[in-house]
């Protein structure tokens, strides 16, 4: 999956930006600031070298480096902002190389569960498999992140909920699951859940249109199909109809009215109170009545 690179530069400036400022006795000191040059490079990579690989490698590396970093070093909002940054250029080296379903697995093998996913990292993952048409995969994370406390206190809660609503819970027809995330959100105000609520309900009667649409081609397929069976069986008694006419014919009538009476007689004297029998006998006179037709009109033409 290939993005502009750009747009890439764009949305990478702003956090490589503040690094460019740091001391350099810091960098070579600090295990934030060295993983923050490593995060430097790895945007480089990314977006001036459209090296991928090797700036997916560099962010891997500058994330190894801030976890082995001790807390009493290094304050904690640096790192953290340094290794969403980190993240943020692995997600689209990921994405540029196809390697999109790696996404999530990677990021949680340095953050281990999804609560504790930044918002910028989680905004990411969700857009990605919900343009790729994987919403399913960040259903379960999603619900996770949401449904934690502290992050219902982070002022980009908001957003995100609209976004797990628009861009996970739509698509795959949680209608209930959002109804009732919107009723129960605090952070949404009165009008935005009734738009959300006209949303859900939208989607909703979608959905039952296109499953009616469903069920009627596949009434007219079942249809066509048996129309086709009962054609197929109507050619295939005429051929046999017509292989029975004329292996009648190509026998001497005497012969063949000789042979139907014997036919006629073994079976009314085996079983005379058969059921079978008098059907059996209107359907042999039929018969001779249609060879005599077919004679007599033979004759005709014949003398003709």
């Amino acid at each position: 999956m290939k993005s502009d690179s750009s747009t890439s530069a764009a949305a990478l400036g702003g956090l490589v930006g503040p690094v460019r400022g740091s001391e350099p006795d810091r960098v070579s000191a600090a295990p934030a600031a060295a993983a923050a040059v490593l995060l430097e490079e790895a945007a480089d990579l990314l977006v001036v070298h459209l090296d991928f690989g090797k700036a997916l490698q560099t962010c891997e590396r500058a994330c190894g480096t801030l976890a082995r970093a001790s807390v009493s070093e290094e304050p904690a909002g640096t790192s953290l902002e340094v290794k969403c940054s980190l993240c943020v250029v692995g997600i689209q080296a990921l994405a540029e190389m196809d390697r999109w379903q790696e996404v999530l697995s990677w990021v949680l093998q340095y953050y281990h569960v999804p609560e504790k996913l930044p918002p910028k990292v989680l905004e990411l993952c969700i857009l990605l498999y919900s343009k790729m048409q994987k919403p399913r995969v960040m259903l379960d994370v999603g619900r996770a992140w949401l449904q934690d406390l502290d992050n219902q206190r982070l002022p980009e809660y908001q957003a995100l909920v609209q976004l797990y609503l628009q861009q996970i819970l739509l698509p795959l027809g949680c209608f209930s699951e959002a109804e009732e995330l919107v009723a129960g959100s605090a952070v949404l105000t009165q009008e935005q859940k009734l738009g959300a609520l006209q949303a859900i309900s939208t989607a909703r009667q979608q959905q039952t249109h296109r499953h009616s649409e469903a069920e009627e081609v596949q009434k007219l397929n079942q249809e066509g199909s048996s129309s086709h069976k009962f054609l197929s069986l109507l050619i295939l008694l005429r051929r046999l109809w017509d292989f029975a006419v004329k292996h009648f014919f190509s026998l001497p009538f005497k012969k063949s009215l000789f042979a139907a009476l014997i036919l006629c007689f073994l079976v009314l004297k085996f079983d005379r109170a058969s059921p079978f029998s008098l059907p059996f006998l209107y359907k042999l006179a039929q018969i001779f009545h249609h060879l005599r037709e077919a004679v007599f009109l033979t004759s005709a033409t014949a003398r003709d």
